[in-house]
């Protein structure tokens, strides 16, 4: 995966950098830019930092003497040096001291010098171009090193020695960088062989016995140090992980980051460490996924042996098949001949042209073409089976009873509890006891309605009443006032008093000890 840091980058940024390689496609004849920053890397081999474009041609010179691929600038390297400054690859500066005449001096003596990105930009393509399929190995002799700096970077941090722990610590993270990096060049490579061994079978062949021993061998190994590196790295965590983090800080000498990036960048190269081979809860190590893709890839390469045994033991494959159609081909009578064969070989068939109306007609001329005229969808029925489709059989309307018995059981008890509480609220009043949840809304449903149907003259309320199938409410115009005490608090109710009566008694039945 890439690194954390590179996620971390806007797009701004992002296509600064990626202008750094204008030099390999952006520009004309990349060979000789890339010849030119050669030279310049070639003075920079022995410290000539900045360089001006008489001692890049002396290096180009140079060059040219061992290989035959120098190009000549005849009088435009100058020119190319600029076009690397303008993409950022290099710096360019002028050095008055270097004008040993008026005229010189007038001229601004250029000095070139690669820029930090520029420097990066310039490996990352001689890296690309000097990779080679022979360089792709699963490196099993790293095993016993990471085991041996991890036993070594624990004692280093109880014995309190940070400078040790350092270079332990950084040790690792180098052949851990290292040993992915080879992993992921492998597997890459692997694929690439199996992918080219219908074009050439025989680099195949040529590899099939040292492949298998490779990746065998490199299995047997990470099964016999797998447990081990777990248990070293869990050693080194109970040693102490604050401490070996801080010591490894305070020993990093980067000039450019503080001490709180510093062990920032450790803390993120300790979890990369240890997600290559302590598991965590459920998920595997890295370690552990790298060696069932290897165990796959063993299998893949068994296989594909396989395949290729049995085509050359039949004298059939995919590149005699190819070869003997061509020549049916070839040999056809006519060209309607050839192309039904080529259908018939690949499963080609013409085009089924389907018709459908536009949803409004009005828009579309009667003049245009079929070419130019918007397109309308097409339902797959018509597309797989050239028939409308149709809305088909309604479904019918499933019946839930059990849903529905559930639902006037529920309401039944609710109605049931409304009752209870009404019968109680009737019966003690509203006044001089704490009502419960129920009580508390029966009685504010009562009192909405009461409310909406309440009397006002001259902007005082004189009367209002409400009831529901078993209390009665009655608002009566009262100057002190009354309060209900109920279990969400104490209800105001300013201007008035309430009385409350069942409905199958007379009005003058208990008022509810209003106040």
């Amino acid at each position: 995966m890439a690194d954390r840091r590179a996620l971390d980058l806007d797009s701004l940024a992002i296509s600064d950098r990626f202008r750094l390689f204008n030099f390999t496609t952006g520009r004309e004849d990349p060979v000789a830019f890339l010849w030119v920053l050669r030279a310049m890397d070639r003075l920079r081999e022995v410290h000539r930092v900045q360089v001006d474009a008489g001692e890049v041609q002396a290096a180009l010179n140079e060059l040219a003497r061992l290989h035959d691929e120098v190009p000549t600038f005849d009088g435009k390297l100058r020119d190319r040096l600029d076009a690397l400054y303008e993409d950022g690859v290099v710096h360019r500066f002028d050095d008055a001291s270097r004008a040993g005449n008026l005229v010189r001096y007038r001229n601004r003596q250029s000095v070139y010098q690669f820029s930090e990105l520029g420097y990066w930009a310039y490996t990352s393509v001689e890296g690309l171009l000097a990779a080679r399929i022979q360089d792709a190995n699963l490196s099993r002799l790293v095993f016993s090193d990471i085991l041996e700096d991890l036993k070594a970077l624990a004692a280093a941090n109880r014995a309190g020695e940070g400078e040790q722990v350092y270079r332990r610590l950084s040790r690792l993270d180098s052949v851990m960088e290292d040993m992915g990096r080879r992993s992921a060049h492998f597997h890459v490579t692997l694929g690439e062989i199996i992918r080219s061994t219908d074009a050439s079978p025989e680099t195949f062949l040529r590899y099939k016995n040292a492949l298998l021993t490779h990746m065998s061998e490199f299995m047997a190994e990470l099964d016999r140090y797998l447990p081990r590196l777990a248990t070293a790295v869990r050693d080194v965590e109970a040693s102490g992980l604050a401490s070996l983090l801080d010591r490894a800080a305070a020993a990093d000498e980067r000039p450019f980051m503080d001490r709180d990036e510093r062990l920032e960048d450790w803390r993120r190269r300790w979890s990369v460490l240890r997600a290559w081979f302590a598991p965590q809860g459920s998920q595997e190590s890295r370690a552990g996924e790298l060696r069932n893709a290897t165990r796959i890839a063993v299998s893949g390469v068994i296989a594909l042996l396989r395949q290729i045994s049995e085509a050359q033991r039949g004298g059939v494959n995919r590149a005699t098949q190819l070869r003997h159609l061509a020549e049916w081909v070839w040999n056809a009578p006519d060209e309607g001949a050839a192309h039904a064969l080529m259908g018939a070989a690949f499963n080609l068939r013409t085009a089924r042209h389907l018709g459908a109306a536009h949803e409004d007609t009005e828009q579309i001329s009667p003049r245009a073409t079929w070419w130019d005229a918007p397109g309308v969808e097409v339902s797959v029925t018509l597309f797989r089976s050239g028939k409308a489709p149709t809305p088909g059989v309604p479904t019918p309307v499933r019946g839930n009873s059990g849903a529905r018995a559930a639902l006037r059981r529920e309401q039944a008890a609710e109605r049931a509890a409304e009752r209870e509480a009404a019968g109680h609220l009737t019966e003690l009043g509203a006044h001089g006891r704490v009502l419960d949840e129920s009580e508390t809304r029966i009685l504010l449903k009562l009192m909405t309605r009461a409310l909406e149907g309440r009397t006002v003259v001259a902007g005082r309320l004189k009367r209002g009443s409400g009831a529901n199938d078993a209390v009665m409410i009655r608002l009566v115009p009262c100057d002190t006032g009354s309060a209900v005490r109920t279990a969400q608090g104490l209800l105001h109710l300013p201007g008035f008093r309430v009385e409350l009566a069942g409905r199958t008694q007379g009005t003058g039945s208990n008022t509810g000890g209003a106040r």
